[in-house]
């Protein structure tokens, strides 16, 4: 069935599904505050933030005046950081045996090796906290051996066992240390979200698939709303999420005919990294389903210099479920290396972690791609890009050894 809608938005409803992050929503309000102003004053609109009205999700109002058209969006995160800090909530040696458990998933499944055919940012992005996990067991084991030698070579066996006992002490010290500092190396933060989605084998945990039901109901209640379009943002792993919860969604007729507009942006997404294992079943089956529906709009937009994301893969194509004939997504770059001026690019290039957050920031040379236009402005995610043609650099092959979509 089409649906046609009104080109002009005046009422939005945005529900924001962030990645695995275990820090409160307001982060990504503040994010929004202090980057629209930015976005605002480079585009030449005005945009304004108030405080969101009581009800079941953290978020904000916004205001704005785009093209001489007043917009009124409400915007919510749909949060589940209490069910990621749930999941970071593991000793040291837990965490050493998840990464055991997440490297023998992917080297033994295949998917490791065919996510490297695809785009080697993100793999290594992977590999890192494997890598620098190993380093600091390393360093701890160097300085264990260390106070050891040290302590038998001046006072012989006694001073062999007192020096064991003393490295073993610093052992676990320097271990906790490193652990206390993940805000600035990231490697149990990393290890954790990989091992989440790697411990059913890309099937997804059940408090996981109760939060998304409870997600799904907010925006079905929102297309029974008075607003011209519910957009629906799916960031990192958000993305994955926010595809199984619309393809659910329209698959229990939830989406009504005479409704808003439904769209669906996802933004610097890793949807390979789930939908390889073996068991995603439920994701493979929801990304063929929702890339051939005429009841919403979905546009990915990632871009190679995010090493975090899997630039320019179409998730569905990839992941070899793609039917024929397949509507969605559009798949385009942000261009960060041209949508930042010079300057702007050599201050960020080498912050990787900064850079996957870039879809939701400020560009100071923008092209087609304004996060806050798109949020905030007075045209659906459909119409702003109806015409725009996917970049030619996509990758649209299938690699996925998995391909099943029925457990």
């Amino acid at each position: 069935m089409s649906r046609s809608h009104p080109n002009a938005v005046s009422r939005r409803r945005v529900f924001y599904i962030p990645g695995y992050d275990p820090i409160h929503p307001r982060r990504y309000r503040e994010l929004y505050r202090k980057e629209s102003t930015a976005q605002a004053a480079i585009s030449g609109y005005d945009i304004t933030l108030s405080p969101g009205p009581s009800k079941p999700h953290y978020g904000w109002q916004v205001d704005a005046r785009i093209d001489a058209a007043d917009v009124h969006a409400d915007i919510d995160v749909l949060v589940w950081s209490d069910i990621v800090r749930d999941s970071m909530a593991s000793s040291i040696p837990a965490t050493y045996a998840q990464l055991v458990r997440t490297a023998w998933t992917y080297i033994t499944s295949g998917a490791l090796r065919r996510l490297m055919r695809l785009r080697k940012g993100p793999v290594i992005a992977a590999l890192y906290p494997v890598g620098m996990l190993l380093v600091q067991l390393l360093l701890a084991t160097v300085l264990w051996y260390a106070l050891w030698r040290i302590g038998a070579g001046v006072l012989g066996v006694i001073g062999g066992l007192l020096g064991s006992a003393i490295g073993a002490v610093g052992f676990v010290a320097l271990l906790r240390w490193f652990k206390a500092k993940d805000g600035k190396f990231f490697a149990y933060y990393l290890m954790h979200d990989y091992a989440y989605s790697a411990a059913s084998n890309g099937a997804n945990p059940a408090p996981l698939e109760a939060r998304m039901a409870e997600f799904r109901a907010s925006i079905a209640g929102a297309l029974q709303g008075d607003v011209d379009e519910v957009l629906v943002v799916g960031h990192s792993s958000g993305a994955h999420l926010a595809v199984s919860i619309l393809a659910d969604l329209i698959r229990a007729g939830q989406v009504p005919d005479d409704g808003p507009a439904l769209s669906f942006l996802s933004l610097g997404q890793v949807v390979p990294m789930v939908s390889f294992l073996p068991d995603a079943h439920r994701l493979r089956a929801d990304l063929r389903y929702l890339s051939n529906r005429e009841e919403i709009t979905w546009v990915d937009v990632t871009a190679p210099g995010d090493g975090c994301a899997f630039a320019l893969c179409d998730p569905v194509a990839v992941s070899g479920v793609a039917p024929e004939p397949k509507r969605w997504p559009l798949v385009f770059s942000a261009q960060f290396t041209k949508s930042l001026s010079p300057e702007r690019w050599a201050e960020l290039r080498w912050r990787f972690f900064r850079l996957h957050f870039q879809y939701l920031c400020a560009f100071d040379r923008p092209l087609d791609y304004d996060y806050f236009q798109i949020t905030a402005g007075p045209v659906s995610l459909g119409d702003r890009y109806a015409d725009r043609p996917p970049s030619k650099s996509r990758i649209d092959v299938p690699v996925s050894k998995y391909t099943s979509i029925a457990a």
